[in-house]
């Protein structure tokens, strides 16, 4: 009888203690990091509010939650954020599947951008990554379906000229 009390008694205090740690969670306002989103399957850096009301629709609503901390709200003319550093990651062994990833790596492109990186990660679909000024990651993008122009377009809109 006193075994049954005390672990009544230990799932209680579990419970009360998984409920405030739920409660604390959420008083931070739960706006997930560029990498928490990623994780999700979710680019923080182009979705928009708006697409998570869309959700419901497709029976998806339970992602509705995660959806709103990763977005931006929708804007008329979202201001434009510049970033000291980026990098572009990919896998060599994907440039058959992305040739148009590649022609940008190879080609004079890149040095244009002094502030840009080139890392080559196995087995890793092209990405960029855009860092503070700390270098810490802020987005990461999924560039598998750009062109040359796309990204080099992109570098010039989102990166600090370094001169």
């Amino acid at each position: 009888m006193k075994l049954h009390k005390m672990l009544e008694i230990n799932y209680k205090f579990v419970l009360v203690l998984l409920v405030i740690s739920i409660s604390l969670v959420n008083v931070n306002y739960g706006e997930f990091t560029a990498e928490d989103c990623w994780a999700l399957g979710m680019n923080k850096a182009s979705l928009l509010c708006s697409t998570c009301d869309q959700l419901k629709k497709h029976d998806l609503d339970i992602m509705r939650e995660h959806c709103l901390n990763c977005c931006n709200k929708d804007e008329s003319e979202p201001a434009l954020k510049r970033y000291p550093k980026a990098s572009l990651e990919v896998c060599t062994c994907k440039f058959g599947a992305y040739p148009q990833i590649q022609a940008f790596v190879k080609s004079d492109k890149p040095s244009k951008f002094p502030n840009l990186t080139i890392r080559y990660v196995r087995g890793l679909d092209p990405i960029i990554k855009l860092f503070d000024e700390n270098n810490n990651v802020q987005e990461v993008l999924a560039i598998e379906r750009w062109d040359t122009d796309a990204v080099e377009e992109f570098l010039k809109t989102h990166l600090h000229s370094p001169y």
